[in-house]
């Protein structure tokens, strides 16, 4: 399928307002960039605060006064470089209101200032820290899933293929797998459109000084053992027919269904990487945020 008419205006858009390829940018700068270009959320939540997770910082986004409720952990995106609470406060508000579960978002430490394995080391804290302290959060301990876009959906399978906490559920949109770079979809798509082959070669070199061949999961859970890859919980894997990471999560939700774990796969035709970010104008990224709620509230609100 070509492009979707709503991916090409925003596209037609980006190109008007121009400016370098992230790839030839320091990593201050492209935060700088990146943070120029966000929109601020506007839909309300019921309740919001900013806290200490064991020294890393969190956003708890909740739908009610329910004192019983679901939660999801959430990793943003944004390759390990850039993003922050902000630039996916939109993305956790509405999944907090769409699925009726709360949200705890990490503000992990990003590269290259803080490189491999800083970010995976955070996303464990939170998470052991959310499952202790679940009941003060008004939330079930024993409902707890994690989630994250991108270089977010990495962390997500890491930690639950690490198994610290019981957990319920993952939610991985187009997630990076595997740090080989070698899929046919890296190839179709490495002029993007938003993400590139060099760009995300660019996000690995600042995170773990390049593309890899390491078959450690903690950086391609992909490579993880089928043993650890049957102890984690159902999935719902969200991918982009225009993103160099498709084949890698497609082939990542093959894995888990193969051994044994229920999951649900869905690609986006017509869209690309990030589209989830931009569902104020995209019909399918509205879709898809219904779809990841919807799933999620059947698993984490019984």
């Amino acid at each position: 399928m070509p492009l979707h008419p709503q991916a090409t205006l925003i596209f037609d858009m980006l190109a008007e307002i121009g400016g370098p390829a992230m790839d030839e940018l320091s990593a201050v700068e492209a935060r700088e960039m990146y943070e120029s270009r966000r929109v601020p959320a506007t839909e309300h939540v019921h309740h919001m605060r900013d806290l200490d997770a064991d020294g890393v910082n969190c956003r708890l986004y909740r739908p009610n006064d329910n004192t019983n409720l679901g939660l999801l952990v959430y990793f943003h995106g944004g390759g390990w470089v850039i993003g922050d609470l902000e630039s996916h406060d939109a993305i956790c508000r509405s999944l907090c209101n769409k699925s009726g579960i709360a949200i705890l978002a990490v503000d992990y430490r990003l590269a290259p200032e803080h490189k491999f394995p800083a970010a995976i080391e955070d996303a464990t804290t939170v998470t052991r820290w959310a499952h202790t302290n679940a009941v003060s959060l008004g939330c079930n301990p024993e409902r707890i899933a994690v989630g994250g876009d991108s270089a977010g959906g990495n962390l997500a399978a890491v930690v639950a293929q690490l198994q610290l906490v019981p957990l319920v559920f993952q939610l991985l949109i187009y997630p990076v797998t595997d740090a080989r770079m070698a899929t046919s979809s890296y190839e179709e798509n490495k002029n993007g459109p938003l993400l590139t082959r060099a760009g995300m070669a660019w996000f690995f070199d600042h995170y773990i000084g390049g593309v890899t061949n390491d078959i450690d999961p903690r950086v391609s859970p992909i490579m993880a053992s089928d043993d650890v890859i049957a102890g984690t919980p159902p999935a719902l894997v969200i991918t982009a027919e225009f993103d160099p990471l498709r084949d890698e999560g497609e082939q990542y939700a093959a894995r888990l269904a193969a051994n044994g774990v229920p999951t649900s796969l869905v690609r986006y035709y017509g869209m690309f990487h990030g589209f989830l970010s931009m569902a104020d104008f995209l019909d399918d990224g509205r879709a898809a945020h219904a779809h990841a709620a919807s799933l999620m509230s059947s698993v984490l609100n019984r």
